[in-house]
């Protein structure tokens, strides 16, 4: 077990050229980052050294055939001025799921967590005090080898790199738009749906610029079978709450298991709210929102936390939500997730990974 990561510190810090009361989303960088490489059948001694540009063969199996996979998890300032990591444990363990199903070798999980650790403490400074706003985490797998041959590689390279940032959506729209996609397809039985890989992403991209030059900010992915089912929102899962019940989209394989997904899941059934995992159709969902019963939508992720949904384009019906507001159970998931993330309550479910500096 590797129980020390070599470090090569920066000799002059980028900090002070941060505006942090004008942050982006992930467009600015902090001074370090993780690498280790997988080279003859195993990972090699890792280390941390200055952000930076590194060179690859124009022939790498990631640029060609899209082996790479990636996670997101984010570091908050607690109010006790301790760094806390949201559930990392989380994103190791999906980020192996992903690994397996792009033939990527595993990894050691505890030298992930420890990686994050020593980031947190060498750029404890980059981690952002504003309430909403954290440090953001992006681990990536790439596969190495060039070779045209479609295979996985033989090569790889695992890094992980940081950014302070806001929250995901602007705070000057209370809910976000979002049109349901009936012709576009995010994930199909047997794909990769459930994996965090770019393929995916590079799918999302001519559906969501189209819907964004619609006036919505994120799509609203159905199954891409039928385009009956509601599945996940561009960044995020998906909730409802229909009378007394919060429903989202079970996990059949097409959909991200989202962290924040299934710290929502907990957090409601503690509070004794019936909570469903289930398909759930968009005309029941069109239905509900006729018969006065649709009451709120929300989305769940690690970038936006909770982005409560005001409006809902379905073939060019417009589904009003909570007359476009933001309804009172996502505001209090919102508050709760952050007050947890920052110590401003108890962390009953013991999911950060608190960094002593």
């Amino acid at each position: 077990m590797i129980t020390s990561i070599k470090t090569t510190r920066v000799t002059q810090s980028r900090l002070e050229t941060v505006d942090f009361n004008n942050l982006g989303f992930g467009s600015v960088f902090s001074d370090h980052m993780f690498q280790v490489d997988y080279v003859n059948g195993f990972w090699s001694e890792p280390e941390i050294v200055p952000y930076g540009p590194f060179s690859i063969a124009p022939g790498a199996l990631c640029l060609h055939y899209g082996q790479s996979v990636f996670e997101g998890l984010k570091a908050y300032m607690g109010v006790d001025g301790l760094p806390r990591i949201f559930r990392p444990d989380r994103n190791a363990s999906r980020l192996q799921n992903s690994c397996k199903r792009l033939c990527i070798p595993a990894f050691d999980e505890s030298l992930f967590l420890m990686a994050l650790d020593h980031l947190v403490q060498l750029d404890a400074n980059w981690i952002p005090k504003e309430r909403g706003k954290a440090l953001y985490f992006r681990p990536l797998i790439i596969g190495l080898e060039a070779n045209l041959t479609v295979k996985p590689s033989d090569n790889y390279r695992f890094y992980i790199m940081s950014s302070p940032v806001r929250e995901y959506f602007s705070k000057s729209n209370p809910t976000i738009s979002l049109k349901a996609e009936h012709s576009f397809t995010r994930a199909a039985p047997g794909g990769m749906g459930h994996a965090k890989t770019a393929g995916n992403y590079a799918a999302s991209l001519l559906p969501g610029i189209r819907s964004l030059s619609e006036g919505h900010d994120q799509v609203l992915w159905l199954d891409g079978v039928n385009h009956e089912y509601v599945e996940e929102v561009g960044q995020m899962n998906i909730f409802f709450q229909i009378g007394n019940k919060v429903i989202t989209p079970e996990l059949r394989g097409t959909i991200l298991p989202g962290v924040t997904r299934d710290s929502v899941l907990e957090l409601l059934r503690r509070r004794g709210i019936v909570c469903e995992e289930r398909r759930v159709s968009i005309q029941e969902i069109v239905d509900a929102a006729y018969a006065g019963s649709l009451v709120e939508a929300f989305g769940a992720g690690t970038a936006a936390v909770i982005a409560p949904v005001g409006n809902i384009d379905v073939n060019g019906q417009q589904i009003e939500i909570n007359n476009s507001a933001p309804g009172p159970l996502a505001s209090s998931l919102y508050n709760e997730i952050l007050d947890i993330q920052t110590g401003v309550s108890d962390d009953v479910f013991n999911w950060n990974r608190m960094v002593s500096l």
